[in-house]
C-alpha cells in the first residue's frame, strides 16, 4: 500500500491541498483505496445488455472490467485480463458471445468469467502442455460483486461494501427512482477526454456555485440561476449529491448585472429557439438536477435531456468522460426529437458543458506549481450538509469528506 504523501491541514475541508491534483503516489493509492476499496462503481446501464451473452466492456478506475449478461439472466463482471499472461480476453467495447476466448493463447472463458479452457492444456503428441496438478478453478481473473438500482449497474470489488441502497441512502435512492422511473433506451453516446485529474471534473459536477456563473448559456436563457428556487441535498457520507433548480421569471433580477459578470450577457439569442422548447415532464417543477454518485457516476436531467455520465481516471493528469444519453422506451417520436435536440446542450461541444470540458484543464495547469498550497473551499462555510440555497460550495467539500475517509487521510 503506498503511504499518504500529502497532509491536510487539520480535520477542515475548506484547504484542499493541490498536490492530490498532481501526486503520482496518490493516483496509485487511489486505485487501491476507492477503486478497488469499499465503493459501488457505475458500469453501465441494464438496457445495454437486453439478452444473453450481451457484454460491455469498461473499467473501475485504471482495472478493464467486463461486464456480461449470462443465461440465467444474471449479470457479472469480472476483470478483462487473461489469467495466462495478462492480455484483455474482450478487445470490443460491446458485442454478444457464448464465451470468451483470449486472443493470444486461446484461454477460454464463460460468461461468468471462470477460465474453463486452456488450450494443449495436456500438451501435444505427449509433450509439453501444463503439469499434472493445474486446476483451472484456481485461475481466472478477479471477479466482481453487482448490483442494478433502478437500471443502473453498479460493481465492486469489495465484500466489504453495503449493499447498494444503503450506499446511495434514501435521499439519493429517491432522486435516482424520480428520472429512472420507467424503462430506458440509449440513444447516443460521446467519449470526451479530458485533460485534468478526475477529481477536479467530478468537484465541477458537485459545483452548483459555479454553474450560472461559467456557463454563458445558462444564464442567458434563464435556465439557471443562483436566484431560482433550488437546493443542494448532500448525503450522510458526503460523497454523494444532488443540485437541483427551477426555471422561475421572477428569478431574472439584475443581482448577476450589479456585480459585472461575464455570465450576464441578455444580447445572445438563438437562431433555433426550438431547441429550449420541451415538453411537460415531472410534476414538481424542478427543471435541472444534477445527481453524483462517489466515486465517479453521474445522473442529470436538464429539462428534457437525460443522460449519464462516468468519470475514469487516466493517470493523475487526464482523465475519460462517458457519455450516455437515454430515452424512455415508451417516448412518442416527438419527444424523441425534443431529447435529440436537447443534446446539444450537453456533451463534449454542448452549449453548456462545453466548459466544464476545458476549466479542470485550466486549473490543472494554473497548479503546476502549486507544490504545497491550497484550495480554498469555503463559500457556503465549513459544512457537508444539504442546502436550500446553491451559492455554497457545500457538496464539493462533502466530496472531500468521503474521499479523505476512503483515503484515510
Amino acid at each position: 500500500m503506498q503511504e499518504q504523501t500529502i497532509h491536510w491541514r487539520g480535520p477542515s475541508l475548506t484547504r484542499v491541498p493541490y498536490d492530490l491534483y498532481t501526486d503520482p503516489a496518490t493516483s496509485q493509492r487511489e486505485q487501491e483505496r476507492i477503486y478497488r476499496g469499499a465503493t459501488w462503481n457505475y458500469l453501465c446501464l441494464e438496457a445495454e445488455l437486453p439478452e444473453a451473452g450481451s457484454y460491455r466492456t469498461t473499467h473501475v478506475g485504471d482495472t478493464p472490467v467486463v461486464v456480461v449478461k449470462d443465461a440465467d439472466g444474471e449479470i457479472y463482471a469480472f476483470e478483462n485480463r487473461c489469467a495466462h499472461r495478462g492480455a484483455l480476453i474482450a478487445l470490443e467495447k460491446a458485442g454478444t458471445a457464448q464465451n470468451f476466448q483470449c486472443v493470444y493463447h486461446a484461454w477460454s472463458y464463460n460468461l461468468q468469467g471462470s477460465l474453463t479452457g486452456v488450450a494443449f492444456e495436456k500438451g501435444v503428441k505427449g509433450k509439453g502442455g501444463m503439469p499434472e496438478g493445474f486446476c483451472k478453478e484456481d485461475h481466472g481473473p478477479r471477479k466482481l460483486r453487482v448490483a442494478v438500482y433502478c437500471g443502473l449497474v453498479f460493481g465492486s470489488f469489495s465484500e466489504d461494501v453495503p449493499s447498494i441502497e444503503e450506499y446511495l441512502g434514501d435521499e439519493i435512492c429517491a432522486r435516482i427512482e424520480r428520472v429512472l422511473h420507467k424503462p430506458v433506451e440509449v440513444i447516443g453516446r460521446f467519449t470526451q477526454a479530458l485533460p485534468n485529474n478526475w477529481k477536479l471534473y467530478f468537484e465541477n459536477v458537485k459545483d452548483s456555485y459555479h454553474a450560472s456563473l461559467l456557463h454563458l448559456f445558462f444564464t442567458t436563457f434563464e435556465l439557471n440561476r443562483l436566484s431560482q428556487k433550488g437546493g443542494v441535498i448532500v448525503d450522510e457520507s458526503g460523497g454523494h449529491h444532488v443540485s437541483y433548480s427551477m426555471i422561475d421569471p421572477a428569478a431574472a433580477d439584475s443581482s448577476y448585472k450589479e456585480q459585472g459578470l461575464r455570465s450576464d450577457h441578455s444580447r445572445y439569442r438563438l437562431k433555433d429557439t426550438t431547441v429550449l422548447q420541451g415538453f411537460h415532464e415531472w410534476d414538481d417543477g424542478i427543471t435541472l438536477q444534477i445527481l453524483s454518485v462517489f466515486p465517479g457516476f453521474v445522473l442529470q436531467q436538464i429539462q428534457n435531456c437525460l443522460a449519464v455520465r462516468q468519470v475514469l481516471p487516466k493517470g493523475q493528469h487526464h482523465s475519460e468522460l462517458n457519455w450516455t444519453y437515454i430515452g424512455f422506451t415508451d417516448d412518442t417520436p416527438e419527444q424523441r426529437r425534443v431529447r435529440l435536440k436537447q443534446l446539444n446542450l450537453v456533451g463534449p461541444a454542448g452549449f453548456i458543458s462545453m466548459e466544464d470540458g476545458a476549466v479542470g484543464g485550466f486549473v490543472q495547469r494554473g497548479i503546476a506549481g502549486a507544490q504545497g498550497l491550497e484550495a480554498v473551499v469555503e463559500m457556503g462555510g465549513e459544512t457537508t450538509g444539504s442546502s436550500d440555497g446553491r451559492a455554497t460550495e457545500t457538496s464539493v467539500r462533502g466530496f472531500w469528506k468521503a474521499y479523505r475517509q476512503h483515503m484515510e487521510a
